[in-house]
């Protein structure tokens, strides 16, 4: 098995996803457009071959790279997990005739307005929704939509240039700070609990799911750089919290006929428990999620999308044995850090039950949360029982504080 690899060295969890091809016996042919000597170690052993690119911008010219660079050899799958490069990806596929999502399949992940007429005529529950490539748009879909509304960009990712607005005045607010936007998506605001479903699929199987929950929701995290972020991925998927959400999480895959590989799907729970669909991407989840899957399940799941791509199959046990709580901890103060304090008595207390802490470094600049999803460091706590994976979760997020100074 010959697999083509869009970026082995970026974003931070790519290297894992190279380490799993070759795991499973694939060979990796990496193209990227960082120097062979600036990838990670992890991708660099994992390689079979790379060819550094000019630049992804131009489409055209990285498959002519690229088919001069095979000289003749064999590829069967390009894989891509970065949604920048999506698609790039699938007009590989098409130029070289190999399976996987094609150009017109990409956009229905990509473009969210398309996502949602094709999940909405699915007769699943969607936001009101309406797409504007200008201000004059903007407005018209904001009378269909009704406040109050979000506006964010058709083919974003995660928070950046979302807002929420509440009246007329927020909402040319919000219009005048995302005009760098080419298209907008202006949709309903739903209220409820925020939370994704996440799986493994291989020949429109699903192979792998999963639930995780949002606290507090992204967009609170965005306009907040005091708090704390927590990812809970759920033990139990047939509980009422998650439950329609996987039913949800099922049709919508239906209705977009997904194949093979990772997908991340962001729903809402009302308060009468209703599921509504928020956004998918073909693709794994950032933010360390996939790693926080593993610890629920004691898996590999970087070996095991790999697993599913080459051959269609996941062969670990993939039993949920934990709730798991990943918390992103926010240096507070400026400069270098200096503290964590509070940890030694959270590790005496819940110590056994914590699988993995990695925090900056005393001594160490504090990182940008803006620039850096998982901001000064992540924190795995676990247990069979939600009630105490929570409390250990929230005493991680307000007991422990990263001081920088």
């Amino acid at each position: 098995m010959n697999v083509i690899f869009l970026s082995p060295g970026f974003p931070a969890e790519m290297p894992l996803f190279v380490r799993g091809l070759a795991q499973v016996g694939a060979k990796v042919f990496g193209v990227g457009d960082q120097p062979a000597a600036a990838l990670p170690a992890d991708a660099r052993e994992a390689l079979s071959d790379y060819l550094q690119v000019r630049s992804f911008s131009d489409e055209a010219a990285v498959v002519e790279e690229v088919r001069r660079w095979l000289r003749g050899r064999s590829v069967d799958r390009v894989e891509c997990m970065w949604e920048r490069l999506m698609y790039l990806a699938a007009r590989m596929r098409e130029t070289f005739r190999l399976p996987g999502m094609s150009r017109e399949q990409t956009a229905i992940f990509r473009d969210k307005e398309t996502m949602k007429q094709a999940v909405e005529q699915a007769g699943l529950r969607v936001p009101r929704h309406g797409r504007a490539r200008s201000k004059q748009e903007a407005w018209a879909a904001l009378e269909h939509v009704g406040f109050p509304a979000i506006v964010k960009p058709i083919d974003g990712a995660g928070s950046k240039d979302t807002y929420r607005c509440n009246d007329r005045a927020e909402f040319e607010q919000a219009l005048a700070m995302t005009q760098h936007v080419e298209e907008l998506s202006v949709e309903e605001f739903i209220e409820g609990e925020e939370l994704t479903y996440d799986t493994v699929c291989a020949g429109g199987r699903v192979l792998f799911e999963s639930v995780a929950w949002y606290k507090p929701k992204p967009m609170i995290l965005a306009q907040n750089p005091w708090i704390s972020m927590q990812n809970i991925v759920l033990r139990d998927l047939s509980a009422e919290l998650p439950r329609p959400g996987v039913e949800l999480g099922h049709g919508v895959l239906r209705a977009l006929g997904f194949d093979t590989g990772f997908t991340h799907m962001e729903w809402f729970r009302t308060a009468s428990g209703e599921a509504v669909f928020g956004e998918i991407g073909g693709r794994p989840a950032g933010a360390r999620l996939v790693h926080a899957m593993n610890y629920s399940c004691d898996i590999d799941l970087f070996r095991g999308w790999a697993e599913a791509a080459c051959y269609g199959r996941l062969t670990q046990d993939t039993t949920k044995k934990y709730n798991t709580a990943m918390i992103f901890k926010r240096a507070q103060g400026e400069g270098r850090v200096r503290e964590h304090r509070g940890l030694q008595p959270l590790l005496q207390r819940y110590g056994k039950f914590v699988a993995s802490i990695e925090l900056t470094p005393i001594g160490e600049p504090r990182r940008d949360w803006r620039k850096v999803v998982v901001g000064d460091g992540w924190i795995v706590v676990r247990h069979p029982d939600l009630a105490f994976t929570l409390e250990m979760s929230e005493r991680f997020v307000n007991d422990l504080v990263v001081v920088a100074g």
